[in-house]
């Protein structure tokens, strides 16, 4: 492997470890939040997925998916791990389904941020459906159908905001051209 390679692999490694550690401070600000009142249990805005969005637009799937594992590994150590298996079946069902549409032009990344949360509520859901063996907290569905547009819609603008800031970062960092995707 050239030095060339070489490098390119180590300014990646870094800029996926800035991400990831981007991700955890949006976590950990996320957490220190009071409880929103119009907000139902259990919901919350999902900043760190901006992050996770950024991996998917700007560099590639197999790094989202790493994110996300990553994020779910950090779940795992500060809340448990039922906790971890309710991230990461949110997660990796968010982000396979927003790379799945992010190939269809004129998707804006509000829309497609408001997939991503609807998605991960419903991995969310069915990994509950799993460790309870019940259906019953499919009954929940309606009441995050609706959360998940409004705090998808959050953080797509969010995204919209700060997407060219990370690219930047990208650019800066890796001094390559990450594959980018039209609004």
């Amino acid at each position: 492997m050239s030095k060339r390679a070489q490098s390119q692999i180590a300014q990646k490694t870094a800029l996926l470890g800035i991400l990831f550690a981007l991700s955890l401070v949006l976590s950990l600000f996320e957490m220190a939040l009071p409880a929103m009142p119009f907000l139902p249990p259990g919901v919350k805005l999902g900043l760190s997925n901006i992050v996770v969005m950024y991996t998917l637009f700007f560099l590639n799937l197999p790094s989202a998916l790493c994110i996300a594992v990553l994020k779910s590994l950090f779940v795992l150590l500060m809340r448990g791990g039922v906790a971890f298996a309710m991230s990461l079946s949110g997660g990796l069902c968010s982000s396979l389904m927003i790379w799945a549409l992010g190939h269809i032009k004129g998707l804006s990344y509000p829309f497609l941020s408001v997939v991503g949360a609807l998605f991960h509520n419903i991995g969310q859901l069915l990994m509950a459906c799993f460790i309870l063996t019940s259906l019953n907290v499919l009954y929940y569905l309606p009441i995050l159908a609706v959360s998940g547009v409004l705090t998808g819609l959050v953080t797509g603008l969010l995204f919209n905001l700060v997407a060219p800031k990370l690219q930047q970062l990208g650019l800066r960092l890796c001094k390559i051209q990450p594959r980018g995707r039209q609004k």
